[in-house]
């Protein structure tokens, strides 16, 4: 079964550019790690007016997905990103979990 999930995340101000630079070179080991997590159809939105992210994904098994955040890969992602936005003393990013109230195919 797919589960689609949204977050809010936030990047700094003067980062915009440096965010999206880094994720159009996202280090291969962490696709890899994401694609064998089961994500897809993976995106994100930034609002320039405030630097708050908004992140889509589809997953297909969400214990699998949650999983990542213990993989070598995702650490090291997380420790190159952490200078560019909020993120948690684990280095994670400060991400905000949101509730899907409504889905149209």
């Amino acid at each position: 079964m797919t589960v689609r999930m949204g977050q809010l995340m936030h990047v700094y101000p003067d980062q915009y550019d440096e965010y999206e630079r880094r994720h159009n070179n996202l280090f291969p080991e962490m696709r890899k790690a994401l694609k064998e997590a089961g994500a897809h159809n993976y995106s994100i939105f930034l609002d320039k007016k405030t630097g708050n992210l908004f992140a889509y994904l589809e997953v297909d098994n969400i214990e699998k997905y949650n999983a990542i955040a213990g993989s070598a890969a995702c650490k090291k992602w997380w420790a190159y990103m952490e200078p560019i936005m909020d993120t948690n003393a684990d280095q994670s990013p400060v991400t905000l979990n949101l509730h899907e109230v409504f889905h149209l195919d």
